[in-house]
């Protein structure tokens, strides 16, 4: 698997709301906010069955009733098309919140 350019980047972001780019297309981003602690880790539970279906693993942080998720990946110093379907996944689980 390779990166995908800024080009491809910025087309996937504009299917992908709340989502950007972190530097220099090293990384996709987003803080999603939830209305309290148990609900962000609800969240976090129930995103991480398709985390691991995925073999994708994010490097999210979480702060009371918000997860900060970062996307790339490490083994092309890069965002690919699977960070891409991941967020699309991400978003699915919050949405279902």
């Amino acid at each position: 698997m390779s990166a995908i350019n800024k080009d491809q980047i910025d087309e996937a972001l504009a299917s992908l709301p709340g989502w950007s780019r972190e530097g220099e297309a090293d990384a996709l981003v987003k803080t999603y906010e939830f209305v309290d602690f148990k609900s962000a880790m609800g969240f976090m539970q129930r995103a991480s069955g398709p985390i691991e279906e995925m073999d994708h693993h994010p490097e999210w942080t979480n702060v009371f009733s918000t997860v900060d998720i970062r996307l790339t990946s490490h083994d092309v110093d890069g965002v690919t098309a699977r960070d891409v379907r991941l967020a699309k996944v991400l978003d699915r689980v919050a949405a279902a919140s």
